[in-house]
C-alpha cells in the first residue's frame, strides 16, 4: 500500500509540470513590465530612445533620477502624499470601524434602513458636478482636508468590519459591561485590539488608494503646494515636447535626459515607498483578507 501511494503516473507528472509552467508564465508577464520600467529608468535617456533594452540597462545612468530630485516640487509633493496617506488612513480606519461597530449592535434602531441606504451608495453616486459643489460649499477647495474628510468613510469597508465584528464573542463585551465599561471603552479597549487583522487589511486598501490618488488634486486644488506625488507624475506624463519638459527638469540636465526617461524615473520613485510597506502588513493582510471564509 505504501508503494502504491508513492507512485505517480505520467498524467499526474505532466499536470504538475503544466501548473509550474503556467505559474512561471503568469509571474513573468506580471513582473516583467515592472522590471522593464526599472531598467529603462536607470538607462541613459538618449540611448534608451534607440530601443532594444529588455533585460538590463545598456548605458547605466542616474541622470533621470537626478533631474527628478532637483525639481523643488518633488519633495513638497512627496511630503503631501505621505501626510495624506498616513492621516487619511488612520482617520478612515478608526471612523469606519466606529460606525461599523455601532451598526453591528443588535439593538440599533433603524439598522435595516441604514444598511439599505449604504447599499444604494455602493451602486449609485451623485456624479462629479454635485460632488464638486458639495466640496465647495464645505469650504474644502484648495485645502489639505479635501484629501481626508470626503474619504473618511466607505460602506464597502464597513461591510468587511461588520463581518469581523460579528465573530467576536458576545461574552467579552458582556464581561466588560459587568465591570462598568461603556460602549466607547469596549470599542477602544476590547474591539480594536482584537481587530488588528481586519484593520491592517482596510489600512492597506485605503493607504494604497490615498497614495495612488491623483484625481482629487486635479479637480479640487489649484495650489501647487498641495499637489501629491501622483499628480506630480500625472503632470510630467501629460507634458510633451522638449520645451515643456524643460520646465520640469531644471538646469543643464535637460540636455542628457528625455521626457520618457523622466517619466519612468518618477514612476519608480512614486511606486517604491508603498511597495515597501506591504511586507510589514502581510501577516495581518492575509488573515484579514480571509475574514468570513470560515468560522473558528
Amino acid at each position: 500500500m505504501i508503494r502504491m501511494r508513492g507512485k505517480r503516473n505520467l498524467g499526474d507528472s505532466l499536470f504538475d509540470w503544466g501548473n509550474v509552467l503556467l505559474m512561471v508564465f503568469i509571474c513573468f508577464i506580471t513582473l516583467y513590465p515592472i522590471w522593464y520600467v526599472l531598467i529603462n529608468s536607470f538607462n541613459d535617456g538618449v540611448d534608451a530612445m534607440r530601443g532594444g533594452i529588455y533585460w538590463y540597462p545598456r548605458v547605466f545612468s542616474l541622470e533621470s533620477y537626478e533631474a527628478v530630485f532637483k525639481n523643488k516640487g518633488l519633495m513638497t509633493s512627496m511630503g503631501v502624499t505621505v501626510a495624506k496617506t498616513v492621516i487619511g488612513t488612520v482617520v478612515h480606519v478608526l471612523f469606519t470601524a466606529m460606525v461599523a461597530y455601532g451598526v453591528s449592535r443588535k439593538d440599533l434602531i433603524g439598522k435595516n434602513i441604514y444598511m439599505l441606504i449604504g447599499t444604494v451608495t455602493m451602486f449609485f453616486g451623485g456624479g462629479l458636478i454635485p460632488s464638486y459643489l458639495l466640496i465647495r460649499d464645505l469650504h474644502l477647495l484648495d485645502t489639505f482636508w479635501v484629501y481626508i474628510i470626503p474619504a473618511m468613510f466607505s460602506f464597502f469597508d464597513l461591510i468587511i468590519f461588520l463581518t469581523f465584528f460579528r465573530d467576536i464573542p458576545e461574552g467579552m463585551e458582556e464581561a466588560a459591561k459587568i465591570d462598568g465599561a461603556n460602549d466607547l471603552k469596549i470599542f477602544y479597549r476590547i474591539v480594536l485590539p482584537v481587530s488588528m487583522p481586519v484593520m491592517a487589511t482596510i489600512a492597506m486598501f485605503h493607504g494604497v488608494f490615498q497614495w495612488n490618488d491623483y484625481f482629487t488634486a486635479v479637480i479640487y486644488t489649484n495650489n501647487p503646494d498641495l499637489q501629491p506625488i501622483q499628480t506630480f507624475l500625472y503632470r510630467i506624463v501629460a507634458l510633451s515636447g522638449s520645451n515643456q519638459i524643460a520646465s520640469v527638469v531644471p538646469g543643464n540636465v535637460v540636455r542628457t535626459v528625455t521626457s520618457q526617461s523622466v517619466k519612468l524615473a518618477t514612476m519608480v520613485i512614486t511606486t517604491v515607498p508603498i511597495v515597501m510597506v506591504y511586507p510589514f502588513l502581510q501577516k495581518y493582510f492575509v488573515k484579514g483578507f480571509m475574514i468570513g471564509s470560515m468560522k473558528g
